[in-house]
């Protein structure tokens, strides 16, 4: 399986057409970059989230171009301080236009989540991003599929579980 880096992934949000969508479904993620804000953010420390400024920017160029920027974080209540740092973090992701919603996963439907359970980016309802981990959530890179049986099935979980997660402003941490 090859891999595209996380800098190629991110190229994508500049060719999308209409609707970019991800599943996030891990409690914890070691995202280059982040390491240091998550332990100041734990230590209680001001943060002024300039390492998120580039994602911002994506998500502002898509929003402003007309394009949707979405997510659902499937999470297990009570969460991990880790889904509480990106909690936190969320205000800013959607002053710039992306929509995030929070699915507890007890309140999941019983589906059989393609890609063995792993995280993906929907471009478009026709390429896929599949984040690949390590075991201690260290991104590896991103595998592009544009398999249509597998996109479809793709579409098929975010039609199902969009509507059942919880808009960002109306989810209370557990």
């Amino acid at each position: 399986m090859e891999l595209i880096t996380p800098d190629q992934r991110d190229e994508l949000f500049a060719t999308f057409d209409r609707d970019a969508f991800h599943l996030e479904l891990r409690d914890h993620y070691g995202v280059p970059g982040e390491e240091g804000p998550f332990a100041r953010w734990q230590r209680g420390e001001p943060d002024d989230a300039g390492w998120l400024q580039p994602w911002l920017a994506r998500v502002r160029a898509a929003t402003a171009a007309g394009r949707t920027v979405r997510r659902v974080r499937v999470i297990t209540e009570p969460v991990s301080e880790y889904i509480r740092f990106e909690h936190a973090l969320t205000p800013p992701t959607l002053e710039a236009g992306e929509d995030i919603r929070w699915l507890p996963r007890h309140r999941m439907p019983a589906i059989d989540l393609p890609l063995n359970g792993a995280d993906w980016w929907l471009f478009d309802d026709r390429l896929l991003a599949v984040g690949r981990f390590d075991d201690d959530g260290r991104v590896l890179g991103s595998e592009l599929v544009t398999n249509p049986a597998m996109v479809a099935r793709c579409v098929a979980v975010r039609e199902q579980l969009w509507p059942l997660a919880v808009p960002h402003h109306e989810y209370k941490l557990t």
